[in-house]
């Protein structure tokens, strides 16, 4: 069946693009996993904070797979989010099976974000020359990943004495 979506990219820029967009596609959707299985198994004095952080992670995260998946359709790429695309192919350090202290889950969290947002920052650079388009989207993602980061980061640390 010929492609039934063209791109306006050349085919090299086009391979480079969707590459790193459905890379992306499966690094959102194991983070948005990753986060509520956090969500769903938190436990500790700090439960409702870290709950509700949760929920705007997995909101957050949840948005960017649906901007990069339709971008790399609009690149004429079809986006792979099955399960086992997304096993296969994610970068991410996972999260344990059942309760989890919320200190736990709030290095868990910060240990996944770091991944994922140093795998798009390969992808930024990636993107700079084949599509500037998807590279503005990538780093539209890691400003705001990175600030979330930064929240999760900020719930663990300790004021200089």
């Amino acid at each position: 069946m010929p492609e039934p979506i063209t791109s306006t990219l050349e085919p090299q820029a086009q391979k480079i693009t969707g590459d790193a967009l459905c890379a992306t596609v499966i690094d959102l959707i194991d983070l948005s996993l990753i986060a509520k299985q956090a969500h769903w198994n938190v436990i500790g004095r700090h439960f409702r904070s870290v709950h509700l952080a949760l929920d705007e992670l997995v909101a957050a995260t949840r948005e960017f797979t649906d901007a990069a998946a339709e971008r790399a359709t609009a690149v004429g790429v079809s986006p792979d989010g099955r399960a086992v695309t997304v096993a296969r192919g994610t970068g991410t350090i996972g999260f344990p099976e059942g309760w989890q202290a919320d200190d736990a889950v709030i290095q868990a969290i910060v240990g996944n974000l770091a991944i994922v947002i140093a795998r798009l920052r390969v992808r930024i650079d990636a993107t700079e020359k084949a599509d500037p388009v998807t590279q503005d989207l990538f780093i539209e993602m890691v400003a705001r990943l990175e600030k979330l980061q930064w929240m999760w980061q900020a719930q663990l640390a300790t004021a200089p004495h």
